[in-house]
């Protein structure tokens, strides 16, 4: 195969990075859009040389000039989708959340293994310079055994409204919008250990908040402050099986004096802050050291950070490399948040299995 010929399901805000990301790519050729909107569809065609347009998923996928495609639709399509890609003969870069829940995550899973095709979730965080980085100081030892973590990623304004707020179509808040993010970053660095037990708590307390003046946010292209189902803010603790621990709190909304973003791992050599800033605190002759690298991005960098996830895609696609964010991990990472929430309804923490061993 000399060119990945990708296609592109949902033409939404989203889908503008995997577009660029293509766009970059020597090895690309892109061919088709499909979305329900047929003008905007055309739009993303037109502006990155796409030859087909299309409304139909299925009559997209009948396509046989298609070999990949990018699934950037609402929450509640994207198993659904990557399951009928899969099947037509497609490899599936899939935006996060994989899918709402651990039966559709474990029904994706197993179409890729009927299929053969490679499934890549797009955790983008995973592909920062600043992750990166601390990859490889983490492999290396430098940290030791990680076994603790803590991620906060709140918005004092941040609902975007639309089908962010509607849990039908993207199956919670910010714990599923957001917080996949930062847990998946905090998991992926401390090397994914199985999870073991999840309590978490969620919160309806502000809703959108539409009544605020003088603040501008992100919205939805359909954004109505009067919908929201979804809540406002979450918090959690994760025990793993190897005895770490990691805490998150998230939120779209919340009486917090300014945003916070922060990704802090502590090791029994070593810790680090991926966010806002990568820094590594050591100890060097009973002296304690806080280590800034000399790199171009100490914080992650959107775009570039979009730009490299989907050229591992096309890569790993072409058989240069193996993706480092396979459909398994999207089962756990759903394990996590669906745990998370049934923590929250029920008040109990939630206690899984341990996985057995076969000799």
């Amino acid at each position: 195969m000399s060119k990945l010929r990708v296609g592109v399901i949902g033409a939404g805000s989203i889908s503008e990075f995997h577009f660029k990301g293509y766009a970059q790519h020597p090895d690309v050729e892109i061919v088709a859009v499909c979305d329900l909107n047929e003008e905007r569809a055309r739009a993303k065609a037109t502006e990155f040389g796409a030859s087909k347009v299309y409304t139909s998923v299925a009559e997209f996928l009948r396509d046989e000039a298609i070999d990949a495609v990018s699934v950037c639709t609402w929450n509640n399509t994207h198993a659904e989708n990557s399951i009928a890609a899969l099947k037509a003969g497609k490899h599936v870069l899939v935006e996060k959340p994989l899918c709402r829940t651990v039966e559709e995550a474990l029904a994706i899973q197993e179409a890729v293994q009927e299929s053969g095709k490679i499934l890549q979730i797009g955790y983008v965080r995973r592909f920062g310079t600043n992750t990166k980085v601390l990859k490889k100081f983490i492999d290396a030892g430098e940290l030791g055994e990680i076994y603790y973590a803590k991620a906060s990623c709140l918005r004092r304004l941040g609902n975007p409204g639309g089908w962010f707020s509607d849990i039908q179509r993207s199956g919670g808040g910010p714990l599923i919008d957001l917080g996949v993010h930062v847990i998946d970053l905090c998991w992926y660095l401390m090397g994914k250990p199985k999870v073991k037990s999840v309590t978490g708590n969620t919160y309806n307390k502000l809703g959108n908040r539409g009544h605020i003046e003088n603040f501008s946010f992100y919205q939805a292209a359909d954004y109505d402050a009067n919908h929201n189902t979804i809540e406002d803010m979450a918090n959690a603790l994760i025990r793993f099986e190897n005895g770490a621990s990691l805490a998150v709190d998230v939120s779209f909304t919340l009486h917090a004096k300014q945003e916070e973003l922060a990704v802090k791992l502590y090791g029994d050599k070593g810790g680090a802050e991926v966010e806002p800033e990568l820094a590594i605190v050591s100890e060097k002759h009973n002296t304690m050291l806080n280590i800034t690298p000399q790199i171009d991005e100490l914080s992650f960098d959107f775009e570039k950070g979009f730009a490299s996830e989907v050229a591992h895609f096309v890569e790993t696609c072409l058989g240069r490399e193996e993706t480092i964010c396979p459909v398994e991990d999207g089962v756990e990472m759903l394990k996590i948040l669906c745990g998370i929430y049934e923590s929250s309804r029920t008040g109990k923490e939630v206690i899984y299995e341990a996985e057995k061993v076969l000799n």
